[in-house]
């Protein structure tokens, strides 16, 4: 039997019970009974019964999978925090392929009895790719919308190995859903557990079907992993817990360490700034505390964020808004006028937020919503549904709580622990709270007891201290040092944000920097690819 997903366009949807599918020459038949004992049978050239879409893959002989539709299925992009910029673009240019192929991925990985499938849309690149032995390069999608397989450095590592680039999409985010309705209870299969499994499935998925393309068995292609942020842990992760499925992994900005009070986030801001700049921008906060506590609504009416009613939501998106410059190799765009301000004698409140309106809204894309707890609280699958799986993940599983430390702090003090254990009740309910301790327990956090990883960092990105930073012998760190070296500097290029085709090191301050940490970059996964070939020459 194989599984599809089956929907229902009337408010209540019935149960599928069975969905069977059998092939006869090119021409899929396909019977379809639910709990309400009603029976449909057609085929591929047959008319849709009313009131059922379905997405269907055709799954081919050949390694290029098309996609059959009968019926068009809604598929919703979502944004999100973190790397919401990178997937706002649908310029070609910045892609090496958008057009999207469907894995039939199981809901739940740990249930013997649950078998329920989703549908989860992945991306393959294979221009660059050696028939049919070259190395498979896995580029793990993250906490956003997956709309193609990005032209990064990625493109130049592909066309060096003449490596096969595939990328899947994660449950939940963009056209993955499991569910239409994002409630608490149905979010409970989303996970980075759940995540590692859904990668290990697909992998095996795929490897099988370049078999079949060439009549052959048994044989396995060198994988390797990659992944920034969220997805650079999950790369992290996935050699950890699944060793014999890729020859290595690289975890760019890996975000291994899940953090209850994470106070270095703040202090990485300051330092990032530098003394002059981190002065001017604590000021701002002290004097929108005094215009909060005197004047809330015309200071929030001054960032044109009115739609924020809890103080500590517009102050959280305040403190974000200076940090995503110096997290995405932006300095300059806050600083520069910061400081101009400040030597003119200009009203600084206004000047932050000119920056905030005209930078980090306008050219950077951030959403005021995305702060507005209410919002958060929407269970109805739309394109802002990224933003409250991810602080589902957050609530749940990592925390990463960017509280303002004791001392020293730009960011307001009210934006504390108590606040974002709020935010989680709030949103999510009662009982929902990020198990921290049993997450690095089972991962390690900088301890990680893995091998063949490469762990990458950019100096002024405040993520850093969620990452290993220590090398060890099979686990080197590299740090890479300047002044707009951020967020996934060494896939990305400089700025990271917005995208720099083929990662492009040439807008970096010390370009010379970023390619040192490439060409060890590059030495490692020649050499554990190599290693994997050996070792599978030797078992065939």
């Amino acid at each position: 039997m194989i599984d599809f997903e089956v929907k229902r366009e009337e408010t209540k949807e019935p149960d599928i019970s069975d969905f069977r599918v059998t092939k006869s020459f090119e021409i899929y038949q396909f019977q379809i009974k639910t709990s309400q004992k009603q029976s449909y049978n057609f085929n591929q050239q047959s008319q849709i019964p009313n009131g059922l879409t379905m997405t269907l893959p055709v799954v081919p002989i050949g390694l290029l999978f098309m996609i059959s539709m009968f019926g068009v299925c809604t598929g919703l992009s979502t944004s999100r925090i973190f790397e919401h910029m990178l997937t706002k673009s649908n310029s070609t240019s910045k892609y090496l392929t958008k057009d999207e192929l469907w894995f039939n991925q199981t809901l739940d990985h740990f249930s013997p009895f649950d078998h329920r499938k989703f549908g989860q849309r992945y991306y393959e690149y294979l221009d660059e790719f050696r028939v049919p032995d070259g190395p498979i390069f896995l580029k793990i999608c993250g906490e956003s919308a997956c709309g193609g397989i990005q032209n990064d450095y990625i493109s130049v590592l592909a066309k060096k190995f003449r490596a096969a680039v595939v990328t899947l999409e994660h449950r939940y985010y963009g056209k993955s859903s499991p569910f239409k309705s994002l409630t608490t209870k149905n979010l409970q299969f989303l996970s980075s557990k759940q995540a590692l499994f859904d990668l290990a499935a697909f992998r095996q998925y795929y490897q099988e079907s370049l078999n079949l393309k060439f009549n052959r068995t048994n044989v396995e292609n060198p994988w390797f992993v990659f992944g920034v942020s969220y997805a650079g842990a999950l790369s992290a992760w996935f050699r950890l817990k699944f060793p014999h499925l890729t020859c290595g992994s690289l975890a760019s900005s890996g975000v291994v360490l899940a953090v209850y009070n994470f106070t270095e986030f703040d202090q990485q801001v300051g330092e990032s700034a530098g003394p002059e700049c981190k002065a001017v921008l604590q000021e701002v906060t002290q004097l929108v505390e005094e215009k909060l506590a005197s004047n809330p609504k015309a200071l929030k009416a001054t960032f044109d964020a009115t739609e924020l009613k809890i103080d500590g939501d517009f102050l959280y998106f305040l403190a974000d808004a200076a940090a995503i410059a110096f997290q995405y190799g932006n300095p300059d765009k806050l600083c520069t006028p910061m400081i101009e301000a400040k030597k003119a004698g200009d009203d600084l409140v206004n000047a932050y937020a000119n920056y905030i309106k005209e930078y980090y809204v306008g050219s950077f894309g951030a959403e005021v919503e995305t702060y507005n707890q209410e919002s958060l609280k929407k269970t109805t699958l739309s394109d802002s549904s990224g933003d409250r799986l991810w602080w589902f993940q957050v609530c749940t599983e990592v925390a990463y709580f960017q509280v303002a430390p004791a001392n020293d702090s730009i960011r307001s003090s009210k934006v504390d622990t108590r606040y974002h254990l709020d935010l989680c009740k709030n949103v999510f309910g009662e009982g929902v709270y990020p198990v921290v301790d049993a997450t690095n327990l089972y991962y390690g956090g900088t301890d990680i007891a893995g091998s063949k990883i490469v762990f990458t960092n950019g100096s002024q990105d405040p993520w850093r201290h969620a990452s290993k930073q220590v090398s060890s012998p099979s686990m080197p760190s590299y740090l890479i040092t300047c002044d707009n070296c951020g967020h996934g500097t060494d896939l990305r290029g400089c700025p990271q944000s917005p995208l720099v085709p083929e990662g492009n090191s040439g807008n970096c301050s010390s370009p010379d920097a970023v390619n040192k940490v490439r060409q060890k970059m590059i030495e490692q996964i020649d050499l554990w690819l190599s290693q994997c070939q050996t070792a599978n020459r030797c078992s065939s």
